[in-house]
This record gives structure tokens, sequence and C-alpha cells, in this order.
């Protein structure tokens, strides 16, 4: 193991969060569209999105090859795996003067509630504070260690 390795795993998991506050953002921004895509002729609303993340954990023989040969194909850390379209119904909304409204005056919302977006945000903004402290504190430590060889 490579005394950066725990360099490498953070800065996986700032590029995960970073997507995960960028597909937040996006949600937010498109909390009202009801026109985000045509799908058979009909306007469909925007779906909301969020990313899936999962460990990027190399197997044993990725890692040995990357020991052998010197080479950093076997990172630990976390990866987005996916950007996947939550598949909650639409919220109706009654507003018959909408020009999106049905006959009956109700109009597809998208599903997205800024509550749960808000508390995703922050969650996702934490885990970024939390690895850039982890990141400063490996820095912090190889810094020491180099001090003590003078």
């Amino acid at each position: 193991m490579r005394i950066s390795s725990s360099f490498d795993i953070s800065a996986s998991a700032l590029t995960a969060q970073r997507l995960r506050m960028d597909v937040v953002s996006s949600n937010i921004a498109n909390a009202e569209t009801t026109r985000a895509q045509v799908v058979n002729g009909e306007a469909v609303p925007y779906r909301r999105k969020e990313v899936v993340l999962s460990t990027n954990k190399p197997s044993f023989a990725d890692t040995l090859d990357s020991a052998m040969n010197g080479s950093r194909s076997g990172i630990n850390g976390v990866k987005a795996s996916a950007i996947q379209e939550d598949q909650e119904p639409f919220k109706l909304v009654y507003n018959p003067t909408h020009p999106d409204a049905d006959k009956d005056g109700y109009v597809k919302m998208p599903n997205v509630d800024n509550l749960k977006e808000m508390v995703d945000m922050i969650s996702a903004s934490r885990s970024y504070e939390a690895n850039v402290t982890a990141l400063n504190a490996s820095k912090a430590m190889i810094t020491k260690a180099l001090q003590i060889g003078k």
C-alpha cells in the first residue's frame, strides 16, 4: 500500500459527493418543469434523478497486478455507478389555467420534493467536508512523518 492511497480514496469520495450535489442542484432547478421531454407526442414532466454510489474495490488480481507493476489501478474508494431516475409517480396539481392541464384541470408536476433535495444537499456537503478533513489529516500525517526523517 502506498503512502498516498488515502489521497486517492478521499479524492474519489470528493468526486462522488460533488456529483451528488450537482444532481441535487439539477433536481431543484427543474422542480417546476412540466415539459422536460416528449414521449409518444406527449410532454412529460421532469423526473427526479439520484446518484447510485458503490465501492470501487478492485479484485485481488487487479490489486496484485498493480502492486507488481507499480500502477494505480488497484485504488479503493467510492464511485458513482449510475444516475437513475426516481420512479415515484408525478404529483397532480389542480390548476385549470395552466397550459399543460388535462381536461379535468390537473397538471402533472415533477416528482421533486424540495425538502428531500435540501436534506440530500446537506448530506452531500457534510460528506464532502468530512472527506476534505480526512484529506488534510492525511497530509498532516505525511508532513509530520517527513519531518521526523530530517
